[in-house]
């Protein structure tokens, strides 16, 4: 949000910008948390609008490296998918349940690599599916597990209104250099035994923030994990999410939201304040801090009452980043928050505030290509 007016890769209002219809192929990659979380908040806005505009759409999740044996953060976010959309979405999971090395690879591994990478190739070519997530690619490429030259090959062949994710640590350099978006998950924090105590004392705050493409539909990722959360513990875990900078009309976020409304009565409250446009510093309004605050108002009381499991602020960072709000509150509505109450805080920010030292989990969102700099249309229900 610098001081001129040249609009920021994928900072458009919804009602402005214009729709492509190519398909895309996208790679999350790097060391940070939300790779995954990302992945399943496109599938969620796919699906939304699909479900909004009342055209066909069906998704395809195939998760390497995630046999059975072992939970993973995202089962829960996939089972509140496949109770809410049945019939939208297919799951195959491939592989063994524990980390491996290079030098431990074994048959049975490039076997049910081999064997994902075919179902994969077949779900591709029959142009079936709007969406393929291909969860954990990148490091069974960088295992050497499969041939890299079929995965591109397959890749570049697919039909011209397929969106392609690609998730996981270490995407290799011809997968790079093909993908029309890249974004790397960086770490400046993550869980860490030696501060469990501290984190689960206080309870989880997690922080996605950067350039790159990834932190609102990583939140959105979160969303559908707590509701699947609740569902597999059998009891409510309701989620407020709560957006800044984010008004007007046409976000494909508020169709993604409806569906999971409607699929979870109940469970789902959402919020949007501030105006159809896009702030700028030097030139902030009146309005904009009015918004701001009633915004944050209802996140002080929300997150203090406990009645929310997890509350989600997106678009917080750069509210508090253009002085719309103060810090102090905020800290101290974290540091006093249940402990039970999760908080997903997302945005750009160009100066960390305090409230970054309580996070848990922090990845930045490092954009090293995206296909608007190219000139290609956003597209509604995967780019916004």
């Amino acid at each position: 949000m610098a001081g001129n007016r040249r609009p920021a890769v994928g900072i458009v209002t919804a009602a402005d910008s214009r729709e492509r219809s190519l398909g895309q192929l996208h790679v999350y990659d790097g060391e940070g948390k939300g790779k995954s979380q990302a992945a399943l908040g496109v599938v969620l806005r796919t699906i939304g609008l699909g479900i909004c505009e009342q055209r066909r759409t069906r998704v395809l999740l195939l998760r390497f490296l995630k046999g059975p044996g072992r939970a993973y953060d995202e089962d829960a976010a996939i089972e509140a998918l496949q109770q809410g959309f049945p019939h939208l979405i297919d799951q195959v999971r491939t592989g063994r349940g524990e980390h491996f090395g290079a030098e431990d690879v074994t048959r049975f591994d490039r076997q049910e690599a081999q064997r994902g990478w075919d179902i994969a190739k077949g779900a591709i070519a029959s142009a079936l599916y709007s969406v393929v997530v291909l969860d954990e690619l990148n490091p069974v490429l960088d295992l050497g597990l499969l041939d890299i030259d079929d995965v591109v090959r397959s890749l570049q062949a697919r039909p011209e209104g397929m969106e392609i994710i690609v998730t996981g640590r270490g995407a290799p350099r011809p997968l790079v250099q093909m993908a029309d978006l890249h974004s790397e998950m960086r770490a400046h924090r993550r869980p860490d035994p030696g501060d469990a105590q501290r984190f689960d004392a206080q309870g989880a705050i997690e922080i996605y923030t950067g350039e790159g493409k990834g932190k609102s539909t990583s939140a959105l990722g979160k969303a559908l994990q707590a509701i699947g959360r609740g569902i597999s513990q059998d009891k409510s875990h309701r989620v407020l999410i709560l957006q800044w900078l984010k008004g007007g009309t046409g976000y494909t976020e508020d169709a993604a939201i409806a569906a999971l409304r409607e699929s979870y009565p109940h469970l789902v409250d959402h919020l949007r304040s501030g105006r159809d446009a896009i702030v700028w510093r030097g030139q902030q309004e009146p309005i904009d801090y009015v918004e701001a605050e009633r915004a944050w108002e209802i996140a002080r009381a929300a997150i203090s009452s406990g009645l929310y499991k997890t509350v989600i602020l997106d678009e917080l960072n750069p509210s508090v980043d253009l002085e719309l709000l103060p810090v102090e509150p905020i800290m101290q509505t974290l540091l006093r928050k249940p402990a039970e109450t999760e908080v997903i805080i997302t945005g750009r920010c160009k100066n960390p505030p305090a409230y970054f030292d309580l996070a848990s989990v922090h990845s930045e969102m490092v954009c090293h290509k995206h296909y608007a700099e190219q000139g290609v249309d956003l597209k509604r229900g995967v780019d916004y």
